[in-house]
Order: C-alpha cells, then sequence, then structure tokens
C-alpha cells in the first residue's frame, strides 16, 4: 500500500509523508479520535459527535472556512459579524483541513487552497493508491470524504493535528503554520 501525505501550511514549505510513516501517522489519528470520544464520554450518537469535531465533505469545509474572519498579512484577524435570523452563528474554526488528492473531478475543492490560506489554515493533501477519499472517510466512518475540516476543540485529536503541522517543537516535519 502507497500513501503520500503533503502537507501545505505556508506557500513555501511543505512536507511529505508516505508508506509505513504515514500508515502510522493515520493510526495515530484515529487512535486520538477513539481516546477523545471515549473521554469525552457523551451521550451523543456517533454521527453528531464526529460533525462536533469535524466539518465532513467539500460544502461544510467551505462553509466554515467562510464564516472565519480572514486574517490579514500581519496575522491580526479582520473581523466580520455573521448573524442568521438576528442570532449571532458560533465562531467555529477551523486547526486543519484533509483533502482527498484523488477528488474528481479537481475542481470540486479547487476553492479551498485559496480560502484557507486568507484564513492561515493549513492543508493536508493525502493521497493513496486506493484513493485519498477512502483512506479519510475510514477516519470519521463513511465510505468516501473529500474534505474533512479538523475543529479547533482543544482536545487531543487538535494535539495530533498541531503535531501534523508543526505546531509542537519536537517535529520530525518540515511543515510550519
Amino acid at each position: 500500500m502507497w500513501w503520500v501525505l503533503d502537507c501545505v501550511c505556508s506557500s513555501s514549505s511543505s512536507s511529505y509523508y508516505e508508506g509505513e510513516r504515514l500508515a502510522r501517522l493515520l493510526k495515530s489519528i484515529h487512535k486520538e479520535i477513539e481516546s477523545t470520544k471515549t473521554l469525552e464520554g457523551s451521550s451523543l450518537p456517533e454521527k453528531f459527535w464526529f460533525k462536533q469535531q469535524f466539518a465532513i465533505g467539500v460544502n461544510e469545509v467551505t462553509r466554515v472556512l467562510e464564516r472565519m474572519s480572514p486574517v490579514s498579512e500581519s496575522g491580526s484577524s479582520l473581523q466580520r459579524s455573521h448573524a442568521i435570523n438576528n442570532h449571532k452563528v458560533p465562531s467555529v474554526h477551523l486547526q486543519a483541513i484533509l483533502i482527498a488528492s484523488d477528488c474528481n473531478p479537481k475542481w470540486l475543492t479547487r476553492h479551498l487552497p485559496s480560502l484557507a490560506s486568507s484564513r492561515k489554515v493549513p492543508l493536508i493533501f493525502v493521497k493513496d493508491k486506493r484513493g485519498g477519499s477512502l483512506r479519510l472517510g475510514e477516519l470519521v466512518k463513511l465510505k468516501t470524504a473529500i474534505a474533512i475540516g479538523v475543529k479547533a476543540r482543544g482536545n487531543a485529536i487538535n494535539e495530533i493535528v498541531g503535531i501534523l503541522c508543526g505546531n509542537e517543537t519536537n517535529l520530525d516535519t518540515d511543515c510550519q503554520n
């Protein structure tokens, strides 16, 4: 089995994961998902729990990104107010976005890199001989998933994704947030 993970966290740096190294990485993400589910002890059905932790699918990832405030070149957030029926939309931020590189047609995900870049959200491209969308689907207990946004919730899933994109100090990757 051959896998490649390309983490695009800034315009100039990227890191590739393949083979056994990627297999260990995806296994550790899955382990943190199970660990977080156990620690939270939520009585929610699994489908709803996953929706709290992840934005699943291109449409939902796009929706969450559009609701996030763009970040200026200096790093400060350009505040925008979102209201639906006079209710404020809760501010949900994505820590990272995993995208299947085998998406066909490619235009389905073509807008995500520029949108994510304007919000300073790192992209992680997943490629596998069997199909990156199958690998991503396995993470969220679906058949396939073209895009998954990891919501910033401050749990073990966020810690492992932080390691993926270089938010930790002891890393073996070149990827920076």
